[in-house]
């Protein structure tokens, strides 16, 4: 249940966003003002934020080295937890690179533009995004991509990780319930990720469901499926 401040969420997702980002001593240094904000916004449930306030507390807790060790070994080790959307839509087929076009085109309609080095499908580069668009847009635009996000929670949580609550959270603010899936073990990374066609095309007309075996969708990121479960 959340609070009748729930539709306004732009800080939320803008600390979401760094919160994913990797830990570096700017982000360690502003954890306090994070978890501030936070509580003022009120956009996610008391008990979810436990859990993220959590999260926080665990990252101060740790030396530099170790929170950034383990945000590698976490978020850059394998397929199942990437936070590049569109590695869990596309993989390394040529449907990546036009996808990417067409996002990045989304953002610069709305006058935001991407940094060195960005790329367009990270999570908190499009939570940045996202943060920018009014509460219904915002929330409509989560909900796109809820079931990217429930796969990312699961493969997170089957990893016992505190940042799975983030994600949780995310999926409620779209307005949707975090559901099971089957999460396989990833490939070791030296057989996963032999020679990726990371940006040999891709095109916003067939976007697919992680895991439905090419089936197409055509929307900005990709449509959740109407046909999949909930959790109690």
């Amino acid at each position: 249940m959340f609070t009748s401040k729930a539709t306004s969420m732009a800080l939320t997702l803008r600390v979401f966003g760094r919160l994913l980002s990797y830990p570096d001593a700017a982000l360690r240094e502003h954890l306090d003002e994070m978890r501030d904000a936070l509580r003022a916004e009120q956009a996610v449930s008391a008990p979810r934020l436990a859990e993220i306030e959590a999260l926080m507390s665990s990252i101060a807790r740790q030396s530099a080295i170790d929170a950034e060790a383990d945000y590698v070994q976490l978020f850059d080790s394998g397929r199942s937890t990437s936070l590049h959307l569109f590695e869990h839509v596309h993989g390394d087929s040529r449907d990546r690179g036009p996808a990417m076009i067409d996002l990045a085109q989304t953002y610069e309609k709305a006058g935001l533009y991407l940094g060195e080095g960005e790329m367009p499908d990270h999570l908190p580069v499009v939570l940045e995004y996202a943060s920018t668009q009014p509460p219904r847009e915002a929330r409509s635009f989560l909900a796109e991509i809820a079931h990217i996000l429930n796969v990312i929670f699961n493969a997170l949580d089957k990893r016992e990780s505190r940042y799975a609550s983030v994600l949780g959270a995310l999926i409620e603010l779209a307005g949707e319930t975090a559901r099971p899936v089957a999460v396989p073990d990833d490939e070791p990374i030296d057989e996963a990720w032999v020679e990726p066609l990371a940006f040999d095309g891709c095109s916003s007309h067939g976007q697919a469901r992680p895991g439905a075996s090419g089936q197409s969708q055509p929307i900005q990121i990709v449509r959740r499926g109407a046909d999949q479960g909930v959790r109690p």
